[in-house]
């Protein structure tokens, strides 16, 4: 008697999707915050990840003449990270132009205040001083990401917690096109990363708005020159004075970055004075230079090399062009046009 459920075409595995801006050097926030969760998923999903380089206009608009750099530098930062073409579909927004065509779409059905209620919507205004970002662009790249992400209809989303009203608003979106038409898009998961806010060298959030990074590419000297710039427990003032962990950014790079032991030890030492600032960044900057080295070799030899990145970007071109060109004629035909 046959078994019928061995006839059965195993799962695919869950399809996954994420993106970066090209707004600038990618650093460590990154890095931990996003493309090192990447670099686990790529073993376990099907997973498509991409450089948004139409979504750095919406803050970059007058200043568009380093995005094609950046999004290179990006590219770099990632393969020499260990993200694996052959595993994972890698490729430029701007390249796959059904992104466009989506968001076009979108922003027919969607109601002007659930981009007014967008609690980063604000807040980008308040951190980037000195732009004018009263653009429609900057107010609906909302709907470019849902776009993004709807194409490909993926299971899973990495994202870190400040972006949860980002993925939310996506799935408004979703559920509002299944319903008004019929159901195209998968109505996304979060997967939330480890890290999700990894501090600067000024104790806020790190991030290119504010110039407070350590980028993944800065060599040696450049990432323990801004370390020693780093502010600390605001209430230790001397080297004798005792200090607090708990509201410390650097121990929160200990946290991070060092093995259990040294962290252990930082957590000791600072509460009795034992240990200086300038030697506990001296202990975390030996733990973020050991990280940092294979991803500095790595990215030094593939810069020899350009010719691995234009391939990079035609193949993913390609690979991702298949799967988007598939979903935008479905919701073509949903929507009769």
């Amino acid at each position: 008697m046959t078994d019928e459920s061995s006839t059965e075409s195993p799962k695919p595995p869950a399809r996954v999707l994420s993106g970066m801006q090209p707004s600038g050097l990618l650093h460590l926030g990154n890095l931990v915050g996003a493309l090192e969760s990447w670099l686990a998923l790529q073993n376990q999903y099907e997973c498509y990840f991409f450089v948004a380089d139409w979504h750095a206009l919406s803050t970059n608009y007058r200043e568009t003449q380093h995005i094609r750099r950046y999004t290179r530098e990006v590219l770099l930062d990632w393969l020499a990270a260990g993200l694996d073409p052959d595993r994972s579909t890698v490729f430029v927004q701007s390249t796959v132009p059904e992104h466009a065509i989506l968001h076009l779409l979108l922003s027919m059905i969607v109601p002007i205040p659930w981009l007014e209620r967008n609690p980063t919507y604000k807040e980008k205004q308040e951190e980037i001083k000195g732009r004018d970002l009263s653009t429609y662009g900057f107010l609906g790249y909302p709907v470019l990401q849902a776009a993004d992400i709807l194409l490909y209809k993926p299971d899973l989303v990495p994202v870190g917690k400040d972006q949860l009203p980002h993925l939310e608003l996506t799935r408004e979106i979703a559920r509002r096109f299944n319903k008004l038409y019929k159901p195209v898009f998968t109505i996304p998961k979060e997967y939330l990363t480890q890290f999700p806010k990894v501090p600067g060298t000024d104790g806020r959030k790190m991030s290119k708005s504010y110039g407070n990074t350590i980028n993944i590419s800065d060599p040696e000297p450049v990432v323990r020159k801004k370390l020693k710039t780093m502010v600390t427990d605001p209430a230790r003032v001397r080297r004798t004075d005792k200090g607090n962990p708990d509201v410390c950014p650097v121990f929160d790079f200990h946290k991070i970055f060092s093995p259990q032991s040294i962290i252990d030890q930082v957590n000791r030492d600072c509460r009795t004075a034992a240990i200086g600032c300038i030697e506990c960044k001296t202990l975390v900057g030996d733990a973020i230079v050991r990280r940092l080295t294979p991803i500095w070799e790595s990215r030094a030899a593939l810069a020899q090399r350009p010719e691995t990145l234009d391939d990079l970007i035609t193949t993913g071109q390609h690979k991702a062009s298949r799967v988007a060109s598939q979903t935008l004629a479905e919701v073509k035909e949903a929507m009769n046009i």
